[in-house]
This record gives structure tokens, sequence and C-alpha cells, in this order.
């Protein structure tokens, strides 16, 4: 919702000082330029980028105009399931929690988070850094080294469509000058036509100027600014859970593990300490 509102802005401020000066917005809807801008925008995104990243910048635009975010209430329902999920390997046996790990879907614990349950990239990263932990294939504390590794690889994957998205947003200013310099040419080939057929040509040529800037520093770049601050809200996650799970395989208690992972976590979406803790001991009737 905030990304149309900061939209209307943008458009609003242009237009309306635009107008303010005493210009008419009808002189910039020049739709060949619009073509030749979005055009050249389009095909070195489709030179540059291979296609599932092309797929993931839909994806992850799509996200960002829904305004899909992790936000508080999705942290405090990761932390309370963690919090079951250790209760059960420290009661009933790290062997307890194979059911659960293995088909998460059928789990009756999962099954009460579906933030959790219907995020297949937290349900994933959850399961896969307790598998190890349930195999005792790994010691404790080569286990945060490897959930470590996965988040990296998770973090560069996710820069792709915002570096794709930048490198579009820094060639769109150079490309209304090819949109422009288009212009000109045509300006020249009409100068027998008069004054005014040259004027109305070049600020046709003007505007492919004005509209790769615009496009660029108004849309492109702040929407990869904010597809980079949802990633970071979705590392965040990520690394919740990593601090959790390495803790439990620790030999921490499941309330300190879960403290530990809570105290990882930006103010803005972190659970009370108190409100937590009461929570989590409402779990197991404590």
């Amino acid at each position: 919702m905030l990304i149309i509102v900061g939209a209307v802005i943008v458009f609003a401020s242009t237009l309306g000082g635009f107008m303010l000066a005493g210009g008419h917005p009808a002189v910039l809807l020049h739709v060949s330029e619009f073509v030749v801008i979005l055009g050249i925008a389009g095909g070195v995104l489709v030179i540059a980028t291979p296609l599932h990243v092309i797929m993931e910048i839909i994806h992850k635009t799509k996200e960002a105009l829904a305004g899909k975010t992790a936000g508080k209430k999705d942290f405090f329902e990761m932390l309370k399931l963690l919090y079951e999920i250790f209760m059960i390997g420290r009661r009933n046996g790290l062997i307890a929690l194979e059911e659960h790990v293995m088909n998460p879907k059928a789990s009756a614990v999962f099954q009460k988070y579906p933030s959790v349950l219907g995020n297949h990239e937290r349900l994933e990263f959850l399961c896969n850094g307790l598998k190890p932990v349930i195999d005792g294939k790994i010691k404790p504390d080569q286990l945060e080294e490897l959930m470590s590794s996965e988040l990296k690889a998770k973090e560069n994957e996710l820069a792709h469509p915002v570096h794709a998205m930048q490198m579009v947003g820094d060639s769109l200013p150079a490309i209304g000058i090819v949109a422009a310099v288009l212009g000109i040419i045509n300006t020249m080939g009409a100068i027998s036509e008069g004054p005014e057929a040259v004027g109305e040509k070049v600020a046709a040529a003007l505007t492919g100027t004005l509209l790769g800037i615009f496009i660029a520093y108004g849309f492109v770049n702040p929407l990869a600014g904010r597809i980079t601050s949802n990633n970071a809200s979705e590392l965040q996650v990520l690394r919740c859970i990593m601090q959790a799970v390495a803790g439990f395989a620790k030999g921490l208690a499941p309330l300190t593990a879960v403290e530990i992972a809570r105290r990882t976590l930006d103010h803005s979406v972190q659970p009370g300490g108190e409100e937590l803790e009461t929570a989590l001991k409402g779990l197991t009737g404590k």
C-alpha cells in the first residue's frame, strides 16, 4: 500500500509542479518515447538476466506491491513453534522430532503455525537445520557454521533480482538520452516543416531524457530498495531460526535458545520478553 502512496506522490509532485509552471501534461505523452525507453530497458534486462531471475523479479515485485513482509506476528509464531519443537526434543528425545521434521505438513505442531507452514523457504531452512540434530551426523558446534553457509547462499540468491533491477535503473537515464538523440535526428529531418513542427519534435525528444531519469529514480531504483528491505526482513527470520536451532543443539534449554533468537531481532518486530515467556509457558502449561 505504501508503494502505491509513494507512486502517487511522485506523479502528483512531478505533474503538479509542471502544471504550476504553466505546462500541459498532454505534451509529455509521446508514445514513441515510451516505446523506445521501455523497450530498450526490457531488452537490456533480457540480455543481462537469466530467466529464473526475471521470474523472481516479477515475484518479488508482486510481494512488494502487496506489502508482504515478515512482521511481529510472524516472528512471534516462529518463536512459539521453535519452543514447541525444542520441548518435544527435550522431553521425548530427539528421535521424537523425526515425524515432525520429515513431514511437517502432516505435523500437528507445524499446522498450528500457518505463517511458517505456508512459507517454503522458512519451513525448508528450519527442517534442514533440525535434520542433522536428529541424525546426530554433525557436532553441535558445526551446525551453526553449516546453517550460516546456507544462509549466506540464500542471501546471495535474494540479491540477484535486486542487482538486475539496479542495473536497469542505472541504465535508464542513458536510454533516455538514446531516445532524445533519436528525437533530434527526427527533428533535423523536419526543419523544412517550420518552427512549430520543429518545436514539437524537440519537445518530444527532451521528453525521452525526462522519462529515462523519471522512471529510473522515481520507480525502478526505489522499488529495488524496497525489495532489498523485504529480503533483509526474510533473512532476519532465517537468522532467528539459525540462532535458536544452534543454541538448542548445543544443549541450551528451549526457553533460553528461543530467548537468544528473540534478542537478535530488530525492535520493530521483536516480541516483548515477558510477553513471549508468558505465551511459551502457556503452551506447556507451566
